[in-house]
């Protein structure tokens, strides 16, 4: 096969001719006007397929494509909301010349006119599939996924790329072009407007079983999904699409130009476009971790029902994403599986098990939660949990009051500050061969856990974060709690603080305790290991050991809270 690609030295057209690398056969044709570019892309290329630079301009594609012939022809340039007064010069010279068509097209208008050209494509035998990207086509491969599962009424969703991950200009380009414009989509199951990058909301991207992104601001985007996605489902009655680049305080400048710009109060903001490019690209700071989610809600068998599904890619994998698509239905022409001809967006060319095998070997992590899911650790873990060690999952299975019985060892901390931050929340004493217990109980939609050691009882409450504290798992201890990642990792179950509050006021996470804290399986039975270290405190307690099953508690009629319960004597 031979594949041109315009734009191929570019953020999106460079990665695509990265991941088809390893496919021996394939010659690559890396386009643009800038030819020194392309031949140092070339130059820097390493892999089984072949590339050549190619110097071109698009104005020039009908000449371009009958000297190559290629057999398949992506566009990764942009910007596609600037093409000017020809802005299908591409296609048209691909279906007059019989070549197969893919871009990467994030323009909702640009992505929806591809339709006009299904039949010159029909009688020419070939595909024009536009906006073969992460939106629209892994946002619709995920809602057809659902779909199985609940009739939809309402659909969020957003991305968050990693702060390292490299903005492109033309990407930076096409954003402000629509920074404070209306943006169409639906609200109340009729056509609306929203403003873009002015509307925001927040979000905490989190896959059940792994550490989750830090809780994200998201803005509204005019992409392919708010025009395309609900003719997919016939019930919709809302949709909205956000971005969030990171970091916050450059986003936060954004949605006010933006805002400056739907009021008429600046110019538009395209010619702003370098100087973002330049800052973005030099201010870069926190997780190399990007990620992505889709959240839905409606019914099923008529109880409502919200389930959403998330992605997280930790380091370079991340960027890689949006090129996959491209990356996916080739692989597919490879293999034989060709597209359909006809002109017409790139939703429905690939499905969540497509994406799956291209995530496959790469730190790229995935995950459905839904609202259904019940107990607490089920409800936070989702699919997870049913990869947790059999006595790990029993003991955070029981829906009733239970009791489990053990020993332990028992560390304390021995400097002044570290002693009096162990007797304010309640730790227990220092032992050996220490008799220990726990009641854990529902209150309200969590959990309180009352544990005693050698007769002594300190008790937290568990339940699951909401706002910025989504996906994490929320302890009290007196005056203290901390926002707590549930991470699957073998057979254990780690707990991995993320955001830690006194009396409620969140406070620095570079002040905040931490330590190796997890549960598993040794012998068939549940095994602890909690370790509470400070910063410029050390160790404050460290405690491990096992538990068994007692059963459940029954609570004395008028006794409502685990930590009234007796401990449970000594063995």
């Amino acid at each position: 096969m031979k594949l041109l690609i315009l734009g191929g030295y570019g953020t999106f057209g460079g990665r695509l001719a990265w991941l088809l690398s390893d496919v021996a056969g394939l010659e690559i044709l890396i386009a643009g006007r800038n030819g020194a570019k392309a031949t140092a892309f070339c130059a820097a290329y390493r892999g089984a397929a072949r590339v050549r630079p190619l110097t071109l301009d698009r104005a020039d594609i009908h000449a371009a494509l009958s000297a190559e012939t290629p057999d398949i022809i992506v566009d990764a340039s942009g910007p596609f909301q600037d093409y000017g007064e020809a802005p299908y010069r591409v296609v048209e010279a691909a279906i007059e010349l019989g070549v197969d068509y893919l871009d990467l097209a994030d323009g909702a208008d640009f992505v929806e006119g591809i339709s006009t050209f299904d039949h010159a494509a029909k009688i020419n035998g070939r595909f024009v599939l536009s906006g073969a990207s992460s939106f629209p086509v892994l946002t619709a491969a995920v809602l057809a996924d659902m779909a199985k599962r609940m009739t939809i009424h309402r659909i969020e969703g957003g991305i968050a790329p990693s702060p390292f991950a490299g903005v492109g200009r033309n990407v930076l380009r096409a954003v402000l072009s629509y920074a404070g414009s209306p943006v169409a989509l639906i609200r109340g199951g009729t056509p609306s407007t929203g403003e873009g990058l002015v509307e925001t909301r927040r979000r905490t991207i989190a896959v059940p079983g792994h550490v989750p992104l830090a809780s994200t601001r998201f803005s509204l985007v005019d992409v392919p999904d708010l025009r395309l996605i609900p003719p997919q489902h016939p019930e919709l009655g809302e949709i909205w699409i956000g971005a969030g680049p990171r970091p916050e305080s450059l986003h936060r400048l954004l949605n006010v130009l933006a805002w400056l710009r739907r009021r008429g109060l600046i110019p538009h903001l395209t010619p702003l476009a370098p100087l973002c490019h330049a800052v973005l690209n030099l201010i870069r700071f926190g997780e190399h971790r990007g990620g992505m989610y889709v959240h839905a809600s409606g019914t099923a068998l008529g109880d409502p029902i919200e389930e959403s599904w998330s992605l997280i890619a930790d380091g370079d994998d991340g960027p890689m994403i949006p090129s996959m698509a491209a990356e996916g239905i080739i692989r597919k022409c490879l293999s034989g599986d060709r597209p359909a001809r006809g002109a017409r967006s790139a939703i429905g060319a690939l499905g969540l098990k497509d994406y799956q095998r291209l995530f496959a070997g790469r730190k790229i992590a995935t995950g459905f939660h839904s609202s259904v899911e019940r107990p607490l650790y089920r409800k936070l873990l989702g699919p997870a949990f049913d990869t947790l060690p059999r006595a790990v999952a029993e003991f955070h299975q029981a829906v009733q009051p239970c009791r489990w019985q053990g020993k332990a060892e028992v560390r304390r901390g021995t400097s002044p500050v570290a002693r009096l931050v162990a007797a304010l929340i309640g730790f227990p004493r220092a032992g050996t061969d220490v008799d220990v217990s726990v009641a854990v109980t529902a209150e309200g939609e969590g959990e309180r856990w009352a544990r005693s050691f050698d007769c002594k009882v300190f008790s937290s409450t568990q339940t699951a974060g909401q706002g910025r504290n989504e996906g994490l798992l929320v302890e009290r201890f007196g005056p203290i709690t901390v926002g707590l990642a549930l991470v699957v990792q073998g057979d254990r179950l780690r707990l991995v603080p993320r955001r830690w509050f006194f009396l409620g006021m969140p406070l620095p996470n570079w002040l905040m305790p931490g330590g190796d804290t997890f549960e598993t399986e040794a012998e068939g039975r549940f095994r602890f290991d909690v370790t509470i270290r400070a910063p410029l405190i050390g160790l404050i307690v460290a405690y491990r050991g096992w538990l068994e099953p007692l059963g459940q508690v029954n609570l004395p009629k008028g006794l409502t809270r685990p930590h009234q319960i007796e401990p449970v004597p000594a063995l």
